[in-house]
């Protein structure tokens, strides 16, 4: 079963070798990395299309939350100021770091009474009401 997901993995359009054969013979350029390894390359529009194509080399796992904000309007074209590590001036005092996207793990947020939580779901306290249909 692990060598039909090895085969699945190569030729799947998510894989690294096919993002590595588009970014090889699409001209692409490379605009930057990001804190935490992620490439990201822009290349001239397709025919048809008016914007560029960007898009990231992931250093590990292609998720999606792995792409800082700073790096997701860029790569969504809300700005085309490139973010560089050495100025990040737009950082507020108050927001936090990063953090990948936790689903599926352990660190996932479950709320009380979430069969995988500790303790028990709050008993109703009878103040609810049912809504009854005027007749």
């Amino acid at each position: 079963m692990n060598f039909f997901k090895t085969i699945l993995n190569i030729v799947s359009a998510q894989s690294p070798v096919h993002i590595w054969f588009v970014t090889l013979t699409s001209g692409a350029k490379k605009i930057g990395i990001d804190q935490f390894g992620n490439t990201y390359f822009e290349a001239s529009a397709r025919k048809g299309y008016a914007r560029p194509r960007r898009w990231v080399l992931y250093k590990q796992d292609a998720d999606a939350t792995n792409i800082p904000p700073e790096w997701h309007g860029w790569i969504h074209f809300q700005t085309n100021i490139v973010p560089s590590n050495e100025n990040l001036s737009y950082r507020r005092a108050w927001q936090t770091p990063h953090i990948p996207n936790q689903t599926g793990t352990a660190n996932a947020y479950r709320p009380d009474g979430h069969a995988l939580a500790k303790g028990q779901r709050a008993k109703a306290t009878g103040d609810y009401e049912a809504w009854t249909p005027p007749s």
